[in-house]
């Protein structure tokens, strides 16, 4: 346990952050659940809504430091790959 008010201070700070990014980790895993889903269920229209979805959530989760921005390429290529074997 810290001694020290900012030390004090940096683990409330983290504390909510890591809430904050753990919400929006599980909000991008959904995302990509609910479209490999539809995939699965061979709707291509749905599909395609939900690719694009999941790939903003994809960008989102970049820009906020949550994900490597070439682990999200990687899965979007994946997720677009998947899309194109649907249509």
């Amino acid at each position: 346990m810290p001694n020290i008010k900012s030390a004090k201070k940096r683990v409330k700070v983290i504390e909510k952050k890591t809430l904050i990014n753990l919400h929006h980790k599980t909000a991008l895993k959904t995302a990509i659940k609910k479209f490999e889903a539809a995939v699965e269920a061979g709707n291509a229209e749905e599909a395609k809504v939900l690719y694009n979805e999941a790939a903003k959530k994809l960008d989102q989760s970049v820009n906020r430091g949550i994900l490597h921005k070439n682990k999200a390429a990687r899965k979007k290529s994946q997720l677009s790959l998947m899309l194109a074997k649907l249509a």
